[in-house]
C-alpha cells in the first residue's frame, strides 16, 4: 500500500452529488457501529423491495432453492433467475450481495442480476450467506463457495454452460467474489470464467490513503469499515490468522486466478486496495482490467445511474462481459 499522507479527499463528480445525498439519506441514517449493526440491518431490509416488485413484468422465471451449505453448516438458499426464452448452454452469473458482510440479503442487487440475465441470455443465481457478527469468518465466503459448487454441479439441469460462470458482486460482494475465486483455485474448481469485483472490500487493515481520506465521509467510510471488519474477524483482525479467503488482500499468491474486472471510484475508501489487488494480479502475469472512475463515490453507478461517468462505467462493464462470455 502507498505510504503517501493524504492531504484532502478527492472531490466528487458534481453530477454524482445528488445521488450520494440520496444514498446517505436513505441508507446511512444511523452510523454503523458495533451496537447498531442489528438496527441498521433491520433498516436496510426495509429499503430492498419485495422480490415480486423487483421482477415486475420482465420475462423471467424466479425460484428459490435450498441447497447444501459447507460441511457441518446449515443449508443455504439460492434465488435463481431464468429468462423464459433461454438458449441451451447459457452463461451464468453468480451474484454475491453487498452490505459489509453484516447487512443485506440475496435480493439486494437482484434487479441488476435480472437485467444481466436478459441482456446475455444467462441464468442468474443470488446466494444468501450468513452474516457477521453472529457468523464470523469464514462463514460468509464458505457459504458463497458452497452455492457456487451447487451451481456448477447442476449446470446441465439449469441449462448452463459450466465453463461460462461469472462470479460478481459489489462492495462486500466484490470481496467475497474475490474470495470465492481464490477458493475455487485452491480447491480445484469449479471453473470460473471471470470475476467482477465492483468497489470490492478486500482488506481488513483499513490503513490505506483512501481509507483515511474518507474517514467520516462518503457512502461507506472508514468507521463503517472498522465496524464491519471487527464483526467479521473479531480477535483475528490485524493478524496473519485472518482467513485470506475472506480477506483476499491477505492472500500471498494471486497467481492462477480467473480474469478479473475491477471497478472502483477515485473518491472512495476502497480505491487503493482495489488498485493494489489489480497490480498484484498483473505481477503474477494474471489477467485483470482495472477502472478507477474520477469523482466516483462508493457504489456511484447504482445511485447515480444517469450520470455520464456511471453510464460509461456500465458500458465498460458490459463490454468486458461480452469479451469474457464471447457474446455478440
Amino acid at each position: 500500500m502507498s505510504t503517501y499522507e493524504p492531504v484532502a479527499p478527492v472531490p466528487y463528480d458534481p453530477e454524482l452529488e445528488p445521488g450520494l445525498a440520496m444514498f446517505l439519506d436513505l441508507v446511512e441514517r444511523i452510523p454503523l457501529r458495533a451496537d447498531t449493526i442489528l438496527v441498521n440491518r433491520d433498516h436496510f431490509a426495509t429499503i430492498v423491495p419485495p422480490l415480486e416488485q423487483i421482477v415486475g413484468d420482465r420475462p423471467v422465471d424466479v425460484e428459490d432453492r435450498t441447497v447444501p451449505g459447507p460441511d457441518g453448516a446449515p443449508d443455504i438458499v439460492l434465488t435463481i433467475v431464468r429468462p423464459r426464452e433461454l438458449a441451451p448452454n447459457a452463461p451464468a452469473f453468480y451474484c454475491i450481495h453487498g452490505g459489509g458482510m453484516v447487512l443485506g440479503n440475496r435480493f439486494f442487487g437482484v434487479d441488476g442480476l435480472i437485467e444481466d440475465a436478459l441482456r446475455f441470455g444467462a441464468v442468474g443465481v443470488s446466494v444468501e450467506y450468513r452474516l457477521a457478527p453472529e457468523h464470523p469468518a469464514p462463514a460468509a465466503v464458505e457459504d458463497c463457495y458452497a452455492g457456487l459448487v451447487w451451481l456448477a454441479e447442476h449446470a446441465e439441469e439449469l441449462g448452463v454452460d459450466p465453463t461460462r460462470i461469472v462470479v460478481t458482486g459489489a462492495s462486500a460482494g466484490g470481496g467475497l467474489s474475490a474470495g470465492v475465486s481464490l477458493l475455487a483455485r485452491d480447491r480445484g474448481g469449479p471453473h470460473i470464467a471471470g470475476q467482477v469485483l465492483l468497489c470490492p472490500m478486500l482488506d481488513d487493515r483499513n490503513e490505506s490513503v483512501s481509507t483515511r481520506q474518507y474517514d467520516g465521509l462518503g457512502a461507506w467510510d472508514r468507521n463503517n469499515n472498522d465496524t464491519a471488519w471487527d464483526a467479521i474477524l473479531g480477535e483475528l483482525r490485524f493478524t496473519d490468522q485472518a482467513s485470506p479467503y475472506q480477506v483476499p488482500a491477505r492472500m500471498a499468491d494471486l497467481s492462477g486466478l480467473p480474469p478479473a474486472f475491477i471497478d472502483v471510484g477515485a473518491a472512495e475508501i476502497f480505491r487503493d486496495e482495489a488498485t493494489e489487488y489489480a497490480l498484484r494480479i498483473w505481477a503474477t502475469g494474471g489477467d485483470a482490467e482495472l477502472h478507477v472512475w474520477a469523482g466516483g463515490y462508493h457504489g456511484f453507478s447504482g445511485f447515480s445511474p444517469d450520470a455520464e461517468v456511471s453510464r460509461t462505467a456500465e458500458a465498460t462493464r458490459l463490454s468486458w462481459l461480452r469479451r469474457i462470455l464471447r457474446s455478440p
